[in-house]
């Protein structure tokens, strides 16, 4: 379960901070906040998949100390962009450790994809606390990562809303009379779309968000409530509940972003505009709070609250996640790495909108056939059946 402790984020002098992944969705906010905030914060170093000019833009802009780019060819390119800014740059994985071993007060762990898995375990050894956003640590690796938490009496913070909605609800004190956590899903783009609807969908119908502004791959894992899927695992690990203790509503409006219910009948609610920077600034500021520019609730304009049953029907990959956590072992990495593989499948047209839960769901059944790890000792088993299950994904496209 998270580790809850007051930690050196919580004094008067900067915080010190690293961004894994600070040209996407989260990291953009992240750095929209500090610099809203240039008296709280001090940056260490800054890390992009390969985003050169914005990474260089960025870095000059909040004063970063170390200013990385995972691809090694740009190493070039980000040099050139931060000539005569006196900003260190490197490129490449081990520039990307390094980033991450820097010591800090907080990293915020926010690389898309298995790729931030390396990074993310890296800087728990280094940062006294870790503002957790890329979905990876704890769906594929999650025992595992949890495991060096708890060794290293690291502060796990979690920075999706729906977790930072359950961590500012959840009394660890009375964590025995906790029944159930709910999740709240939007339902995405076509919560109220037939099956036939769904087969013939497009990816640009897939990434009109009626709610939030991410990135390619969430979104599409929205509309097909994979992601959801995922939180439910991520829960999993973060709070000390069963896996039939958690549940999804989903909640159109995205204004309530997780309950809790106690034994006593109490069902409390976090509620906030969609708008990442809040559950962001409550990690930055933890344990205090801090100001931010996202607007304010007005319940009495919004009137009305709505919350329905999801349609595992139509949205199997709820489902699949469900069986994933319930399965254990390298289930979830599977259902991971099929998903990533299926969704950029479906955004380049190879494949339907409802093959990519069907793919998934091909990949966990050819997995189980091969014996995949049932436990993990090091993040290269993680990255050893993420590989195979990505391989056995493509495979299943390709024959298509």
């Amino acid at each position: 379960m998270l580790q809850i402790s007051e930690n050196e984020t919580s004094g008067l002098d900067k915080i010190r901070l690293t961004i894994l992944g600070a040209t996407g969705s989260i990291g953009s906010n992240v750095v929209d906040l500090v610099q809203r905030n240039p008296e709280r914060f001090e940056v260490a170093a800054l890390v992009s998949g390969s985003n050169v000019a914005k990474l260089a833009e960025t870095a000059r802009a909040v004063g970063a100390s170390f200013a990385v780019v995972s691809r090694d060819e740009l190493h070039d390119d980000l040099r050139e962009a931060l000539a005569g800014s006196g900003i260190r740059c490197g490129a490449g994985e081990q520039a990307v450790l390094e980033a991450a071993s820097i010591p800090c007060d907080m990293t915020v762990g926010a690389i898309v994809g298995a790729a931030g898995l390396k990074p993310t375990m890296q800087a728990l050894k280094s940062s006294t606390a870790v503002s957790l956003a890329n979905k990876e640590c704890l769906v594929c690796a999650g025992e595992l990562f949890m495991r060096e938490v708890n060794r290293l009496g690291r502060t796990l913070l979690p920075m999706d809303s729906e977790h930072s909605a359950i961590f500012q609800l959840f009394e660890t004190a009375n964590a025995a009379q906790v029944e159930k956590i709910i999740l709240t899903a939007s339902g995405g783009p076509f919560r109220e779309s037939s099956i036939d609807e769904l087969r013939s969908a497009t990816p640009a119908q897939a990434l009109k968000h009626p709610n939030w502004s991410m990135g390619s791959r969430i979104t599409i894992d929205s509309a097909t409530m994979m992601n959801k899927g995922f939180e439910v695992i991520e829960a999993f690990h973060l709070f000390p509940v069963d896996a039939d203790q958690l549940d999804v509503l989903v909640h159109p409006q995205s204004v309530v972003h997780g309950l809790v219910q106690y034994s006593d009948g109490s069902l409390l609610a976090q509620m906030g505009a969609p708008d990442m920077r809040t559950p962001i600034a409550h990690c930055l500021a933890w344990p205090k709070r801090m100001e931010t520019p996202v607007e304010k609730l007005d319940l009495a304009q919004i009137a009305q609250l709505t919350f329905e049953v999801p349609d595992l029907n139509r949205f199997p990959a709820l489902r699949l996640s469900k069986e994933a956590l319930q399965e254990g072992g390298a289930a979830p990495t599977v259902l991971n790495a099929a998903d990533e593989v299926a969704v950029a499948a479906f955004l380049s047209k190879k494949i339907g909108f409802m093959d990519i839960p069907t793919a998934v769901e091909a990949t966990l059944d050819k997995m189980r056939e091969s014996g995949p790890k049932a436990s993990f000792s090091s993040v290269e088993d993680v990255l050893d059946v993420d590989g195979r299950a990505r391989a056995l994904c493509e495979e299943w496209i390709a024959a298509r």
